[in-house]
């Protein structure tokens, strides 16, 4: 484990510094560096990486150490230099590769251990010196062996095995170790027995417990962020100092015992921010990389139900995530786990305490290589590797499952996977088979965008293979901290300079701009668990596997069942969208498929696709809150059946949206100018996938809309507890919260209608008014409703997330809220508030009453709204508004775009035959 020792070592030499007068000559770079080590240890976490320009320093003191110092430098040039792609990577890689060439000396640093030191870079800069090196006869044998265990070499595979046919011997030993799996059999194999010592938090442990939402800012700084992990307070679990870091005496206390902890719980892992949540266990559960600051791998992480996001994204780091019933399982247990067996025994017996059965063998082989993507990775290296030589395939590696049989039919999300993994026109991919489906589409956020940044660094990616990689700015925009301007600034750049399209802070909410950019019945990913597509289907996952889909173009997926909804019947007066969203979980909890507590808990959505049918009629905006909340059931993902009309519409606002994108000066334009090609050729030819009528699901829930006739809300504090307006009504409200990406300008029109009517003056409850967009935002002061909002005294705010995820302004203290916002998990939006979830209408009319009202009195409200639908919900249709069609048509398309957009009609055309 990472301890204090690199600390001590700097802190000793301040001391001397400070000591002897004699040693005034140490440079300025150490008492820098000695401060901020000593400012970190104050804080009980270790050094932040050297950047760039410390590391630019740190060689020209290699060059010539000062006396005494040499172990010191030494130390951050190996253990303190970020790997891959990073800015001080390319400085370390530069230094590393003149001392290789002779080209630079340093008395600590000869030749050989430059290319000994570049070979623990894990890949991009440092592979193309290591290739070098194989023709230079003192170097080779240091970079064979370097070259071996490196992964990351992608096209520079190609100069490996031109030197390995041009006879270079080095070069032939690198293709075999590679052919061989070397990089995979040299690391230990899963222990046939793992003894831990358990950490228990009883109850739901979401991702908001691991990586709170006020924190957010420090997420890339792992340990520090690490300290914030269960600060508040619950059952079980007793925070230190008032709550301001986390249990982190009790997880010490617990190492006394001298196993490595594992983390258990009843549920762990649901909501949003799965690596952020991962990274703080891995921080105090997990190893060491070697060679690489302040990021660990490995654990154990065991529950009786692990969200799928944040499952796959434990998967990614390393760690063996268990499912296992653990109610036999209390804090501080000391226990052997036998992995190859299923079971679990009391520490030193044969008292088997609980069983269990892994998903899948390939997980044995994750954790040994680690992690799901450095297996990935790897064992497409050896795949070419053996392609090139000749070879057969090898057998070194547990196969993923595949599942060959003959089924009746497919439903539309197996058949969309199907497309996007190549298979022939309507066959479909089948549950619990594993798959690489392209991701066409792919979202990154600012909360998760720096890690997402810094894995695709790890990842030695300087240009996205994914047809589409966007990066919004909305949960940090309305009130940045100095660490989120520094990254409206460079985070930018970073994506557009690898072919990404990069919004601007104020512009909204990712999923608002990211759905009027997608293509239907593609495949996508995002690093927000709200990235549900509601045309085509889309996989969030944590941001490494997200960095992952966009450096590769492809996603690992073990493909999920699917769970049917299907609406039938007509809505009726005073139901809204959000009603219907709601009725889900009501439904499942009336059919026993759906239980809020958390001690055995029951929940047929988690893991598995959403299917929704019986609503071809919505327009796209309408579709997205149904497949945004799709989330909150843990559900991997979402489709909806919409018919073509509803998509033409949409596509032919959004070509002229994303001209009007390239008008405006947002890049990369090539990127856009791509996608608009894309949605033309469908456009030419509309089809949309369907679900075969024989088609199997894990459940079925029916839901009739003539019997719902009364709003369905989420009661405090838990987005399962779905419950009928009259059985909550007469609970007072403090305040209110209409905006999140469940809303759109059809929502705050109905809002402004009702406050125009019945606020006549300022109102007692606090309103927060949020638009997603900066368009709606434009649209609704155009309308005048602004001027309603202002004069109800609501707060209004930029566009973005404002409340829904916590970590910006939050509501006061123990008050109740109504808010449209995604989850209202406890101390979400507000330390102890409780917060019911429902639509804009009921929130609004909440706001105006101060109360949850009687049906019947929220009827008599909806009655306004109801007559004027039409107007009310009118949505933003850029292909009719006249100030993007300008601006749209003023755009000139590039010289690629004509070729692009006639392959696209032609790959179309080969489908639809």
């Amino acid at each position: 484990m990472q301890k204090f020792s690199r600390v001590a070592l700097a802190l000793r030499a301040l001391q001397h510094h400070v000591l002897r007068p004699q040693a005034r000559y140490l440079s300025a770079f150490k008492d820098a560096y000695a401060q901020h080590v000593e400012e970190r240890a104050q804080m009980g976490v270790v050094p932040e990486p050297l950047k760039a320009a410390q590391v630019a320093e740190l060689v020209e003191l290699l060059k010539a150490p000062p006396a005494g110092e040499e172990e010191f430098l030494l130390d951050l040039l190996k253990s303190r230099v970020p790997p891959g792609v990073d800015e001080a990577a390319y400085v370390k890689a530069g230094f590393l590769a003149a001392v290789a060439k002779g080209e630079a000396t340093s008395p600590l640093v000869d030749r050989n251990e430059a290319v000994e030191l570049l070979g623990t870079m894990q890949g991009g800069y440092n592979v193309e010196p290591l290739i070098d090196a194989l023709d230079d006869p003192d170097l080779a044998p240091v970079a064979e062996k370097a070259l071996c265990k490196t992964l990351l070499v992608f096209d520079a595979f190609n100069d490996v095995d031109e030197k390995a046919k041009a006879g270079n011997a080095h070069a032939k030993a690198v293709m075999q170790s590679w052919a061989d799996a070397g990089w995979f059999l040299s690391k230990p194999e899963v222990p046939e027995k793992i003894t831990v010592t358990v950490f228990k938090v009883p109850g739901e442990t979401n991702t908001d417990d691991l990586s709170p939402a006020p924190d957010a800012w420090s997420r890339p700084d792992i340990p520090l962020h690490a300290t914030a992990m269960l600060k508040n307070a619950r059952d079980g679990i007793t925070p230190d100092d008032d709550g301001n870091i986390g249990p982190i005496a009790t997880i010490n206390e617990l190492k006394e015992k001298g196993f490595p902890l594992a983390y258990v719980g009843d549920v762990v892992g649901t909501g949003s921010s799965r690596k952020s949540a991962t990274n703080s266990i891995l921080w105090y559960f997990g190893d060491d990389i070697p060679f690489v600051p302040n990021k660990r791998f490995g654990s154990v992480c065991i529950g009786s139900k692990i969200a799928p996001i944040f499952y796959n994204t434990m998967e990614d780091s390393g760690a063996l995530p268990i499912e296992m019933p653990v109610g036999d399982l209390s804090m501080g247990d000391v226990i052997d786990i036998y992995p190859y067996e299923g079971k679990v025994c009391k520490q030193g017996t044969d008292e088997v305490v609980t069983e269990f059965k892994l998903k899948t063998d390939v997980l044995l082989d994750e954790v040994r290589a680690g992690g799901r993507i450095p297996l990935i990775i790897g064992r497409a290296l050896t795949a070419r590797a053996r392609e090139s030589l000749g070879l057969e395939p090898t057998d070194v590696f547990r196969q993923p499952f595949v599942v060959d049989e003959a089924v009746d039919g497919f439903t539309s999300a197996q058949k969309m996977v199907g497309r996007a993994c190549g298979l022939p026109e309507g066959q479909g991919v089948l549950p619990g088979s594993y798959c690489e489906p392209l991701m066409t589409t792919v979202g990154s956020q600012d909360t998760t965008g720096p890690m997402t940044r810094d894995e695709l660094k790890d990842l030695a990616c300087l240009g996205f293979q994914s047809d589409l990689v966007m990066q919004s700015f909305c949960h940090t925009a309305a009130y940045p901290k100095p660490v989120d301007v520094v990254t409206h600034h460079t985070l930018p750049d970073f994506i557009r300079t690898r072919g990404g399209i990069s919004l601007k802070p104020g512009d909204g909410i990712i999923h608002s701009w990211l759905n009027r950019m997608l293509l239907p019945d593609t495949v996508g990913t995002g690093g927000d668990s709200h990235t549900r597509f509601p045309i085509g289907i889309s996989f969030p996952a944590g941001s490494g596997l997200v960095a992952f889909a966009a450096a590769t173009g492809v996603m690992p997926l073990d493909m999920p069942e699917s769970v049917l909804v299907r609406f039938t019947g007509e809505m009726q007066p005073g139901i809204t969208l959000r009603d219907l969203v709601h009725a889900i979980p009501y439904y499942a909890k009336q059919a026993g498929l759906l239980t809020v507590e958390k001690q055995n808990k029951i929940n047929c959505f988690s893991g598995r696709i959403l299917e929704i049918e019986g609503l071809p009629h919505l327009t796209c905006e309408q579709a997205f809150e149904l497949s945004d909340a799709s989330a909150e059931r843990s559900a991997a993902g979402c489709t909806i059946e919409l018919s073509e009309d509803s998509v033409m519409e949409y596509l032919q606002s959004n070509v002229v949206m994303l001209k009007w994108m390239i008008a405006q000066g947002y890049g990369d334009a090539r990127t856009i100018e791509r996608r608009i090609a894309k949605m033309e050729a469908w456009m030419q030819s509309p089809s949309l996938i369907r679900a075969d009528a024989n088609a199997k699901y894990a459940e079925e829930i029916h839901i009739d809309l003539n019997e719902l006739k009364e709003p369905v809300l989420c009661a405090p504090n838990d987005p399962d507890d779905a419950r009928l307006l009259s059985e909550v009504q007469g609970d007072k409200i403090d305040e209110v919260f209409i905006g999140s990406c469940m809303t759109n300008i059809g929502h705050f029109r109905a809002a402004g209608k009702l406050l125009k009517s019945y606020a006549t003056s300022e109102l007692d409850t606090r309103l927060w008014i949020v638009p997603p967009t900066r368009m709606d935002e434009a649209q609704l002061t155009a309308e005048g409703y602004y001027s309603i909002f202002g004069k109800a005294g609501a707060r209004t705010e930029m566009p973005g997330c404002s409340l829904c995820m916590g970590n910006q302004a939050r509501v006061r203290d123990l008050s109740t809220v109504v808010s449209t916002s995604t989850r209202n998990f406890p101390n979400r939006l507000g330390r102890g508030a409780n917060v019911y979830l429902a639509s804009a209408e009921l929130a609004a009319v909440a706001a105006v009453e101060g109360t949850l009202p009687s049906v019947e009195k929220y009827l008599e409200y909806m009655k306004e709204i109801d007559t004027t639908a039409k107007d009310t919900y009118r949505y933003l249709n850029f292909h009719l508004m006249d100030e993007y069609l300008e601006a749209a048509g003023k755009v000139e398309m590039s010289e690629d775009y004509y070729p692009t957009l006639q392959k696209e009609v032609e790959k179309l055309k080969a489908q639809a035959s």
